[in-house]
């Protein structure tokens, strides 16, 4: 299993450009701080990641992480999008590594900002995936992996992901016939 130390939050005191001292000035309405000799303004971007909703004949795959934020926690499977990845390819790649399960993308169930302490800014995108294979087993950074009911998941730390779960419940009656 991968151990993460608290990454410290990027801070920039000098410009990475040309080396001269930040100032902090007022910029497109926010203070940010910048560079006034070769113009670099550094903005804080949200990271991207990317969280699965995995469904399996009415049952939804999630973890329990093993890793901060909200270690011990039921979550669905998730994770930062790579450079180059597509979004799509990421929720595949993160649902197998934490649970040995193969999927489908179905659709895009929503997307959200959310500030951790350890990262900073997270702009989460949120798939319904249909499992397509696979047995599910804990890998990479899960402590336990497993097959809840729908009507029947368990606690988790963050809204969203209960809000997703009801939207892809409501879409599933709607829309699709997983099995």
């Amino acid at each position: 299993m991968i151990k993460h130390k608290s990454i410290p939050k990027r801070e920039f005191n000098y410009c990475p450009i040309c080396g001269e001292k930040l100032l902090v000035d007022s910029i497109e309405g926010k203070d940010r701080k910048n560079c006034r000799s070769c113009g670099f303004v550094d903005y804080k971007n949200p990271l991207p990641c990317v969280s699965i909703i995995g469904i399996k004949e009415n049952k939804i795959a999630l973890i329990k992480r093993g890793i901060e934020p909200s270690k011990g926690s039921w979550a669905p499977p998730s994770g930062f999008m790579e450079a180059g990845e597509k979004p799509e390819e990421t929720a595949l790649r993160e649902l197998y590594e934490e649970t040995s399960l193969k999927g489908e993308v179905i659709e895009l169930l929503s997307v959200h900002t959310h500030d951790v302490e350890i990262y900073g800014s997270l702009l989460i995108i949120i798939f319904l995936v249909r499992i397509t294979g696979g047995d599910i087993k804990a890998g990479d950074d899960a402590l336990d992996a497993k097959f809840f009911e729908l009507e029947e998941t368990p606690e988790m730390k963050h809204d969203f992901y209960h809000d997703s779960i009801e939207k892809a419940k409501n879409l599933i009656k709607k829309r699709y016939k997983l099995k």
